[in-house]
């Protein structure tokens, strides 16, 4: 295995631990058809240039860090620059700058900031004065109010928003999720300090490692908990680990050592790139920590199957009516696309679904 980390950097002998442990990883846990695909791209992306600007690595933008923009506003900058030329001979300032928010991806930023804007509640968790970082330099953040916005930011607190609207949060400690990207959604709950949350990511690496990087960034590092300092325990109870940390960072292995209970669980994007027999372990064990809420948003219609192996793609899409079947012990309460997901040009939805525990209802 190639080494990712230069002069000993401990950083990265995170990355390295977590990928010699998920060699060893039941089937279950390890990346699946389309993972395979992306974690080799992220890898030597990483081990490049480094994570310090993950969110301009075209990798990162392919596969965990979302944009507005048309690809060529992020990654041909020479594409734009004609465009701009081209603007600039032939049209009125006006329609230049309609044009640059529209391919820009500011205009349908814009968009979604308005709906955040005028959904909010003022109950906990509370999301009113939240504010991006720009740790990882990001190529592609908005500011709005003051405030800065990424798509990754808008989509989750577009997603939270919605879920106030359906179930009373005041209760809600801990959140656990799987798949949580860089890190968004911990950044966000913790953001504020008038929420009291305790946030546990779970994901491969190196995605795992990228999100330990990033929450140790914006929320400190002695309140995050990383792979490497937990790595040995023989269980994760949620209440010790609380007490301790803010934020805990595990790999998917690690799961079915985690003790205790939750309060919410939450899946954005992720379960709809895993096969079905990976999402139906992982919500077995959401059931088994007995998480009072769900929320999730992931395609209706699920992802595209893989052309070939080792392409992007799934082997089987799993649908919004699989989550379902795979939660038996929960009930649908809402299901939402506009204006709280989001529909493709192409008629995919990508869609917000939100469950209650059915003994807590």
């Amino acid at each position: 295995m190639a080494s990712y980390g230069k002069n000993g950097n401990k950083m990265y002998h995170l990355l390295e631990v977590m990928l010699n442990d998920m060699e060893a990883a039941p089937k279950l846990y390890q990346p699946t058809q389309f993972w395979k695909y992306g974690v080799q791209k992220v890898l030597d992306d990483i081990r490049c240039h480094g994570v310090k600007r993950f969110r301009a690595l075209s990798s990162a933008l392919g596969f965990f860090v979302p944009t507005y923009a048309f690809p060529i506003f992020c990654q041909q900058s020479e594409v734009c620059l004609q465009i701009e030329r081209i603007l600039a001979e032939n049209t009125v300032p006006r329609w230049q700058l309609s044009l640059n928010q529209f391919l820009s991806g500011k205009l349908h930023a814009f968009n979604d900031y308005r709906v955040y804007l005028a959904t909010l509640q003022d109950s906990y968790p509370y999301l009113d004065r939240v504010s991006e970082s720009n740790v990882g330099e990001p190529v592609e953040q908005f500011t709005f109010g003051g405030q800065r916005f990424s798509r990754s930011f808008l989509n989750y607190l577009l997603g939270l928003n919605f879920l106030k609207m359906c179930c009373d949060l005041s209760q809600v400690n801990t959140v656990l999720e799987i798949g949580g990207g860089y890190g968004t959604l911990g950044e966000i709950l913790l953001g504020d300090t008038r929420n009291h949350c305790f946030y546990v990511d779970i994901d491969i690496p190196p995605t795992s490692f990228v999100s330990t990087y990033y929450l140790k960034q914006v929320i400190g590092k002695p309140y995050v908990g990383d792979y490497c300092s937990l790595k040995e325990k023989s269980i994760f109870d949620i209440s010790a680990l609380s007490a301790k940390y803010k934020a805990v960072v595990l790999c998917p292995w690690q799961l079915p050592k985690i003790e205790g209970t939750v309060d919410l669980f939450v899946n954005f994007i992720s379960f709809q790139e895993m096969e079905p027999e990976v999402v139906r372990n992982y919500l077995y064990h959401v059931d088994r920590l007995r998480a009072r809420y769900i929320l999730m948003r992931n395609l209706r219609e699920g992802k595209s199957k893989a052309k070939e192996p080792g392409e992007p793609g799934v082997l089987e899409p799993i649908t919004g009516k699989d989550y379902d079947l795979f939660l038996p012990n929960y009930q649908l309460v809402a299901t939402n696309t506009v204006p709280f997901g989001y529909k493709t040009v192409d008629n995919f939805h990508s869609e917000l679904r939100v469950y209650q525990r059915k003994n807590s209802i």
